[in-house]
């Protein structure tokens, strides 16, 4: 589906939300590259993902990225994300939810999400041809949820079986790390915006 047609068939937050999830599950699989560096800096001038979220710490913390991004190295970058994730051996950051569940073990957990992707008929998807935990998985499979218009219902279950605990534990750790400086940002706004969509979902899942 392309944005066209995205934006054509969700509503504007939706379209925000799906496109943020795509964005971090883009910058935690490789390193930005140029044209995307260029595409975030130039997103503030244009008006564009801080404006969807209606919330003051995520517009801040996003600015923050943004402003990273402007004095950005290319090649340091990708040192920075081969050191934090794609070392030999134990990687500083492991990027794989599946090492931050707690009350089931890790293989038990993968097991259910594999299932999951299965019934959604996402097994093996092309934008997601990664390990199913890996945070840019679960994020792009985010993405997908909601731009098939998955009810508030399912993607709530999503996002608090697979997603929020995981991804803030990921994130804690992340910001803890010395090698860290532009993922540093990156988790702070990960983090953002992974208590924006928790509030969200509170919100429209409570009763009135």
């Amino acid at each position: 589906m392309n944005d066209a047609n995205v934006a054509a068939e969700l509503d504007e937050t939706d379209y925000w939300r799906a496109g943020l999830y795509a964005l971090i599950g883009r910058l935690f699989f490789a390193a930005p590259d140029a044209v995307l560096l260029s595409q975030l800096t130039a997103s503030i001038a244009a008006g564009g993902a801080d404006s969807s979220a209606g919330d003051t710490v995520l517009g801040a913390v996003w600015a923050q990225l943004v402003a990273v991004c402007a004095s950005a190295d290319v090649a340091a970058l990708q040192h920075e994300h081969a050191m934090l994730f794609v070392g030999v051996g134990k990687t500083p950051v492991t990027p794989y939810t599946s090492a931050y569940v707690a009350g089931v073990s890790p293989e038990r957990h993968l097991l259910l999400l594999k299932q999951q992707l299965e019934q959604w008929g996402l097994a093996g998807d092309a934008a997601t041809a990664m390990p199913e935990d890996h945070i840019a998985g679960v994020c792009d499979t985010m993405r997908h949820v909601i731009e098939r218009g998955e009810s508030v219902a399912v993607q709530k279950a999503f996002f608090d079986t697979y997603i929020y605990a995981q991804g803030r534990a990921l994130c804690d750790r992340l910001a803890a790390v010395e090698p860290s400086g532009f993922y540093r940002q990156v988790a702070r706004f990960t983090q953002a915006f992974l208590v924006v969509e928790y509030e969200g979902f509170a919100m429209v899942s409570s009763p009135p």
